[in-house]
C-alpha cells in the first residue's frame, strides 16, 4: 500500500497513456520515465544502469500485483492507511534530521576514567560468555628449523631478558604459521585453540585451571601455548576485555541523549516563539 506513495504511480485514462509511453503497466497503473528520476547513479556503467532500472521495474510490477491482490482480498480503512503513510514519511524525515544532527554534535572521544567509572559502576552486566587467556601461542611447522632451542627460549620466556625475547620474535616472524607473542591481551580461548588439536577439549575450564604450559601436535605442526591468565565462563570480564564494547555503549547514551536534547529544544523554542497551540474540548 505504501508502495504506490513512493513509485509515484500514475493512474491515466487510456487516452491519455498514448501520449507518453510507459515503461510499465499493472491494470490500470502506469509506470513513466519520469518516475525512475534519481534511482540510477550518477558515475554507474551502462551496465550497472540497465540493470538498476530492470531490478526497479520488476520490484514495481511484483509491488503493484501485490497492492492489487490485497485490495481485492481485503477492505481497508483508507483515511487510517493515509495516517499510517503519513506517520511514515514523518519518522523517515525525523529520523534523517536527527542522524544530521547526532554526526554534526557527537563527541566520540572516550576516555579512560569514564570507562573505568562506567566499568565500577556496571561490572556486573560484563560476566563473561566465554573463557578467555593471557599468554602466548605459537604455531610451527614440523620442519622448522632448531625447534628444541626455540621451545627451551619460548617456555621460559624471560621479560626482562630483551635478547632472547628479540630471538623469539625473530624466529616467529621467519617460522611461524602463526604465532601471539602480545601477553597483555585477552583472547578468546576458542579461537586461540580453534584448528589444533586441542580444540575438541570437552572441559575448557579444568584445562586452564590445570595448564600453565601446553605443547601438542598433529601431522604437520607443532602447537606451543604458555597461560599466565585466566577468566572462566560466567565470572566477570577484565576490563580490557569489555573495553572496546564499554566505549560502545558510552557512545550510544551520548547518541540517545543528543536525540532527546534536540526535541526539547526545538519543543521549548516552539513554545517561546508560540509556534503552535494545543486544543482540547472540555
Amino acid at each position: 500500500m505504501v508502495g504506490c506513495n513512493f513509485f509515484k504511480v500514475k493512474e491515466e485514462k487510456i487516452e491519455d497513456v498514448k501520449k507518453v509511453a510507459p515503461i510499465a503497466r499493472v491494470h490500470e497503473k502506469y509506470l513513466y520515465q519520469d518516475d525512475l528520476s534519481g534511482i540510477v547513479p550518477q558515475k554507474a556503467s551502462d551496465t550497472d544502469s540497465t540493470n538498476i532500472v530492470e531490478r526497479y521495474v520488476k520490484n514495481w510490477v511484483r509491488k503493484q500485483l501485490m497492492i492489487a491482490e490485497a485490495s481485492r482480498k481485503i477492505q481497508f480503512n483508507e483515511p487510517e492507511l493515509e495516517r499510517k503513510i503519513l506517520d511514515y514519511r514523518y519518522a523517515l524525515m525525523i529520523y534523517e534530521f536527527e542522524k544530521y544532527y547526532i554526526n554534526k554534535e557527537l563527541n566520540k572521544e572516550v576516555n579512560e576514567k569514564e570507562i573505568e567509572a562506567y566499568y565500577a559502576e556496571n561490572s556486573d552486566n560484563f560476566l563473561l560468555k566465554q573463557n578467555i587467556l593471557q599468554g602466548k601461542f605459537v604455531k610451527l611447522p614440523k620442519e622448522a628449523p632448531k625447534l628444541e632451542h626455540f621451545k627451551k627460549l619460548f617456555k621460559k620466556y624471560n621479560k626482562e631478558n630483551k635478547a632472547e625475547i628479540d630471538e623469539i620474535k625473530s624466529y616467529c616472524y621467519r617460522f611461524a604459521s602463526f604465532y601471539s607473542l602480545e601477553d597483555s591481551i585477552w583472547l578468546d580461548l576458542n579461537e586461540v585453540l580453534q584448528n589444533t588439536p586441542l580444540s575438541t577439549i570437552n572441559d575448557k575450564a579444568d584445562f586452564l585451571r590445570k595448564n600453565r604450559w601446553v605443547e601438542t601436535s598433529d601431522d604437520n605442526f607443532l602447537y606451543f601455548l604458555k597461560i599466565e591468565d585466566y577468566k572462566i565462563t560466567n565470572e566477570e570480564a577484565p576490563l580490557e576485555f569489555v573495553k572496546d564494547q564499554i566505549t560502545n555503549i558510552i557512545i550510544n547514551k551520548r547518541k540517545v541523549a543528543l536525540s532527546n536534547q534536540l526535541e526539547e529544544q526545538i519543543y521549548n523554542r516552539g513554545s517561546e516563539n508560540n509556534d503552535f497551540e494545543i486544543y482540547i474540548n472540555d
